[in-house]
């Protein structure tokens, strides 16, 4: 009995039915609020703004929006603006002022179908660099933007004339350590995981983990990139070591069978990168911790360095919905606080437990 307790416990705070599908949700920084993003069944586009107050959560605002809102992310904002870039049905990509939201802030037509995943950089004291905003879509294409320029990307990653399109299932940041170094990982429908270099304008690395990349996600976004995890349809994760990339093999892996349907999602612990979460269509979460081997490094038969994989240890799970877990964002100020929203119309408050004994 002593050794359960002693583990980190994933308690559901507050629980929340919505009058709407909900597609993600996000913690506003520095703040006890989040945003919930989705559409309503007339086919219309939500932001809900929830703070906690005693307990209970307490809806601060709601702005409708003509078209179904998809993704967001606060992560190329100042921690004092805090504009919310949103992703939608339509391909539009907009920034938003919370607190003026009746007009976007900045406005591009970003792709010609849906924006599925979204991502932000170089705001909120997070990646050196200028602030950018990822855009991953349906269309086939991943788009690098930054707000101070209209209309244009400053990146445009699409398939070469003849490739088949693929749709581009989720998008993330990593490798922003300094001004010039920045990458974009996207993962596609067929199961390709891309890595781009973004300083030298190249295909950095490439791989295929036999299913649907659901999510991807650098363990941190601003350092010399360190580990991916990317989750994958029929409930699969993986593990890239993304230290030591070898000339033929590429980047060690490990992966583990989590979940006995879909890994919607991955998120890292701010508070510790080696700690990670995974929300899965069964309406589950699981809590990882990444233990690295003793040599991150060997050496193969001509002498070149290869990585090395470490494992995956489960600390908890637990089941909260018959629908999948849709979104899943941790506090970036409160350890263990996470906000997670699922298609059962609902939105959950959780609190893990124990978190700095792992």
């Amino acid at each position: 009995m002593s050794s359960t307790l002693e583990k980190p416990q994933i308690i559901a705070h507050i629980q929340k039915s919505l009058n709407y599908t909900v597609f993600d949700s996000r913690w506003i920084p520095c703040s006890a609020k989040f945003v919930c993003m989705g559409n309503f069944a007339r086919g219309t586009g939500v932001i809900q703004i929830y703070e906690i107050q005693q307990g209970e959560l307490q809806l601060v605002k709601e702005i409708e929006k003509a078209k179904p809102i998809k993704c967001g992310t606060f992560g190329a904002t100042s921690l004092q603006q805090r504009h919310l870039a949103t992703g939608d049905f339509d391909g539009s990509l907009n920034v938003w002022n919370l607190e003026m939201p009746e007009c976007p802030v900045y406005s591009v037509k970003a792709h010609k179908e849906i924006i599925n995943s979204i991502d932000g950089v170089g705001g909120l004291g997070i990646g050196d660099g200028a602030p950018e905003i990822v855009t991953g879509s349906r269309d086939g294409t991943v788009k690098v933007w930054d707000s101070r320029q209209k209309d244009t990307p400053v990146v445009n990653m699409e398939p070469m004339e003849g490739e088949t399109k693929r749709d581009c299932w989720t998008v993330a940041f990593g490798h922003a350590f300094n001004d010039q170094d920045r990458c974009v990982c996207a993962g596609y429908d067929n199961g390709d995981i891309k890595l781009f270099d973004l300083r030298n304008m190249s295909l950095r690395w490439e791989t295929n983990i036999r299913n649907g990349v659901c999510s991807v996600e650098f363990d941190r976004k601003d350092i010399n990139m360190n580990k991916l995890v990317a989750t994958s349809l029929e409930g699969k994760f993986h593990v890239f070591d993304m230290r030591t990339q070898h000339p033929t093999n590429g980047f060690a892996s490990v992966s583990e069978k989590a979940h006995k349907s879909t890994v919607w999602q991955v998120r890292h612990l701010p508070q510790n990168r080696d700690v990670f979460m995974t929300a899965g269509g069964a309406g589950n979460l699981h809590l990882w911790k990444y233990e690295y081997p003793a040599q991150r490094t060997k050496k193969d038969a001509d002498n070149v360095d290869m990585g090395v994989a470490g494992s995956v240890n489960l600390l908890q799970n637990v089941t909260l919905s018959t629908q999948p877990i849709s979104s899943l964002d941790w506090s970036p100020d409160k350890q263990g606080l996470c906000v997670c929203s699922s298609f059962d119309q609902s939105v959950r408050v959780l609190i893990v437990t124990k978190l700095n004994t792992v």
